[in-house]
């Protein structure tokens, strides 16, 4: 079987061979006389040619030998913000058919999570201030996703980058960071990676200290972007936002914001099981937290960049919750994303299926699932840790 199908591709070939031109027009394309001649024995030149004009390639203006191109392309700071909102009713059953669940694909950043927005409003505030000068070194504490935007920021911008990050984090996003040229530093159990930050910072003057659970300009980037982001594509019609928090900068900014707007609307905390927010929220009272698995969002302690007046109300997820949302989202949607974002959707969905009336729910898809095929999408280790 395999002899006569070599036998044939070979026979095929030969035919090609023979054939003295190849032509091929696609009227999808370009108008049906325009003809693509791939190959002519009886041309000058065995080159491509197109029987219609090539049109010209726009001229440069030079001033002093410099090159001023006429038009401007976008760089990848550009590509920051101005995600899509999508419908991602599909993964529940909502009790009401009126009600729609929308996600932010926040996956769509150049870093490929939320974080871009916060890192270069934090940069740039820096920079204007005079804290972040040129050949500082930038130093950041984060469970992933803010280490690999913080490693893609200092690449554009010609900083020198040390990230922090715990043993949780995944091998896809470590390798992230250091493709950026970042310097990756593992904590070791028992050891505050968020402490380790600052304390470089202040024995090293040249070390420029994101801070990013403290720092203000955290929430500030979702209140100046995601947030009227999300009002203006919902046409102001969002009666409910649920986002999970770890800093806490996603929640509070855009929260403030929606509330700013309209203080009817509804602010979720969807909390990962194990984590103090919920209690903390409830109760006033912070309790000593339990491990859990889900990347990048709960705390076992409260950031300043947190502000839980904007929340109304909290839901815990379990780890195994937002690992089959992820799933289901990819198998009815068709959105490849990361444990947090099932966290969030997991949430809204269960309001989703609980109210009578029709509501709009928003919620965060935070970052890209390609970031987790080590762990959120793989069977074995979802085994090895009792989540299928």
């Amino acid at each position: 079987m395999i002899k006569r199908c070599s036998l044939a591709i070979l026979a095929l070939f030969s035919f090609v061979l023979r054939t003295n031109a190849f032509t091929f027009s696609n009227p999808a394309f370009a108008p049906k006389s325009s003809v693509l001649q791939l190959y002519n024995s009886d041309a000058d030149t065995a080159s491509p040619s197109l029987s219609t004009p090539v049109p010209a390639v726009p001229e440069v203006a030079t001033n002093n030998n410099v090159v001023k191109f006429r038009r401007d392309y976008p760089k990848a700071l550009d590509l920051i913000g101005n995600t899509p909102l999508v419908d991602i009713t599909a993964v529940c059953k909502p009790k009401n058919a009126g009600t729609r669940i929308l996600g932010k694909c926040e996956f769509f950043n150049p870093g490929y999570s939320m974080k871009d927005r916060i890192i270069k409003n934090i940069f740039e505030q820096a920079e204007a201030s005079g804290e972040l000068k040129p050949g500082m070194t930038v130093v950041a504490a984060s469970s992933g996703n803010t280490g690999c935007s913080v490693a893609l920021m200092c690449a554009i911008k010609g900083y020198k980058a040390i990230i922090i990050t715990n043993q949780k984090c995944s091998e896809e996003k470590c390798a992230s960071i250091r493709a950026y040229g970042a310097e990756l530093l593992i904590s070791k159990p028992g050891q505050d990676y968020m402490q380790m930050e600052l304390d470089m910072a202040e024995e090293n003057p040249e070390y420029y200290s994101v801070n990013q659970y403290n720092n203000l300009d955290n929430p500030g980037a979702h209140y100046q972007s995601t947030g009227p982001e999300i009002w203006a594509q919902t046409y102001g019609e969002i009666t409910n936002f649920v986002a999970a928090g770890s800093t806490g900068g996603t929640i509070s900014g855009i929260g403030g914001f929606l509330k700013s707007q309209n203080s009817n609307v509804r602010v979720t905390l969807a909390d990962p099981k194990g984590s103090i927010f919920a209690g903390y929220k409830a109760n006033g009272v912070i309790k000593k937290g339990k491990s859990f698995l889900v990347e990048g969002v709960g705390k076992e302690n409260i950031p300043g960049a947190m502000n839980f007046g904007v929340i109304d109300d909290t839901l815990t997820v379990t780890d195994k919750e937002a690992f089959a949302m992820c799933r289901n989202i990819a198998s009815n949607t068709g959105l490849f994303v990361g444990g947090s974002s099932g966290l969030n959707v997991h949430a809204a969905a269960a309001l989703a299926e609980e109210s009578s009336e029709p509501i709009t729910i928003v919620t965060m898809l935070c970052d890209l699932g390609v970031k987790y095929l080590s762990k959120v999408y793989n069977d074995e280790w979802l085994e090895e840790n009792d989540l299928l």
